[in-house]
């Protein structure tokens, strides 16, 4: 059975990319633009893994995988964070995040991250920073 990933960026060009290399490895992908709410969302896709975007329309994506690390039902469930702006990891922190990648980064890289944060490896969190 395939990981579920659910990535939630609000550049389209991004989401799109994102689709297609994680649909080519193999991942059952659900992509978003926004969320009005994540654990729903969460709720209703079940994902091994979740993508965010730190930087979003209205919301910072810290403050969506916050909202995941401090619910009992989802605390456990790997979040990944990414950005072009990889200082504002060190100027707002990370949120509880299991990782964090840099854009641009290697997409080959990415699919190490995500399966890294699902059988529960340590990565390195600050890959590409």
């Amino acid at each position: 059975m395939a990981k579920k990933v659910l990535v939630l960026d609000d550049d389209e060009a991004v989401l799109e990319v994102l689709e297609a290399a994680l649909q080519y490895a193999n991942f059952d992908v659900r992509i978003a633009d926004e969320s009005s709410d994540i654990l729903k969302d969460i709720e209703a896709f079940n994902p091994d893994v979740v993508l965010i975007d730190y930087l979003l329309r209205g919301i910072n994506g810290g403050e969506l995988c916050h909202q995941i690390k401090s619910n009992s039902k989802t605390a456990k469930l790997p979040v990944i964070l990414i950005s072009a702006y990889p200082r504002v990891l060190l100027s707002l922190g990370d949120y509880g995040c299991n990782a964090f990648m840099a854009k641009p980064f290697d997409l080959s890289d990415l699919i190490f991250q995500i399966n890294s944060c699902i059988t529960n490896e340590s990565p390195d969190r600050l890959l590409n920073s």
